[in-house]
């Protein structure tokens, strides 16, 4: 007797039909980008499809994302490079950008999607950090960690669901854990950027914040080299109460992920980064690749390794084809 597993995959239909892993709006959060002093949209030059919104136009842009039964969006505040300080004051403001779009979206969409917030200093310190720099110029932990607690209140006070400390500071989840239960935020839920690595594939990402970044973040975001580190890493920030771990950037770090997955007790997420998706992009303008099924293999990829939801600036498109194929 001949085994022929081919026949499984004889028709569009039968492929569907024994798929393993699928595609599934719930599952996939879109990040956005929102933008002090902007009339319109702005282009991100590295990041095709993608803008930097007002408030306004990300408002309506995430009731899209609602019809499109998107799982969530991650949210990440870019102020005027004047507003920036040593140590990022104008992410907690209750009057910075960040804050004030979060309130827009909860008075617009409600409970409707989960709405996330980036819990970080980077986008608001004029040195471009994660954190508040000693006299040495290195990144202080305890008092970054301060600095967190106070930026996931103000998330937590503008309506924020999800709080996503992305620093890699030691001991970041339970501070914030502390700092949330006290002030009564109870049910605001943590995704801990658990295994976040110091890639090469975060570029266009800083381009879509103005980053003022000088040097790099290897001193405190973990080496490419390294699988066993990130581990140890999700199991500390699960310990510290974490509601959700991150794996990021996903594609280039399937192992860590598959790793990740089989030992958590809590959801998995992973990030399909800037670059990653900028590379399918650039590569697709050129024709020497197909842009939908390459962005579609890749999160399917990210999915079989084990995560339970994916970020991703193609979310909305993904979407509209998985809701397409059900029709």
């Amino acid at each position: 007797m001949i085994v022929r597993p081919r026949r499984l995959r004889s028709t569009p239909a039968m492929r569907a039909l024994v798929a393993e892993t699928r595609i599934h709006p719930s599952q996939l959060v879109l990040p956005m980008f929102v933008a002090e002093g902007l009339d319109a949209p702005r282009p991100i030059s590295s990041l095709p499809g993608v803008v930097q919104h007002t408030v306004d136009s990300l408002v309506d842009e995430v009731r899209r994302s609602v019809t499109l039964g998107l799982g969530g969006v991650m949210l990440f505040g870019v102020p005027r490079p004047e507003d920036k300080d040593a140590v990022g004051s104008v992410g907690s403001s209750p009057d910075g950008i960040l804050n004030r779009a979060l309130t827009a979206l909860r008075d617009a969409v409600g409970d409707d999607i989960v709405i996330m917030a980036d819990t970080c200093l980077d986008e608001f310190t004029d040195h471009g950090h994660c954190g508040v720099l000693d006299e040495r110029g290195r990144v202080d932990n305890d008092a970054t960690n301060d600095r967190y607690v106070e930026l996931a209140l103000s998330q937590a006070r503008a309506g924020a669901h999800v709080v996503g400390p992305s620093g890699m500071m030691d001991g970041q989840v339970a501070a914030i854990r502390d700092g949330l239960d006290a002030a009564g935020f109870t049910d605001t839920a943590i995704l801990a950027y658990a295994a976040k690595y110091a890639s090469a594939f975060y570029g266009p990402f800083r381009e879509a914040v103005n980053s003022a970044l000088s040097g790099d973040r290897r001193t405190y975001q973990q080496d490419p080299a390294n699988r066993r580190e990130g581990v140890r890493e999700a199991d500390l920030d699960e310990a510290e109460g974490a509601d959700m771990l991150m794996v990021k950037p996903a594609g280039y770090y399937l192992d860590v992920l598959a790793d990740v997955a089989a030992r958590s007790q809590v959801p998995v997420a992973a990030y399909h980064v800037s670059g990653e998706y900028a590379m399918v992009c650039a590569a697709a303008e050129r024709g020497w690749l197909n842009r939908d099924a390459a962005l579609a293999e890749a999160v399917t990829a990210i999915l079989r390794a084990g995560a339970d939801i994916v970020l991703t600036y193609a979310a909305s498109e993904l979407a509209e084809r998985a809701n397409g194929s059900k029709r």
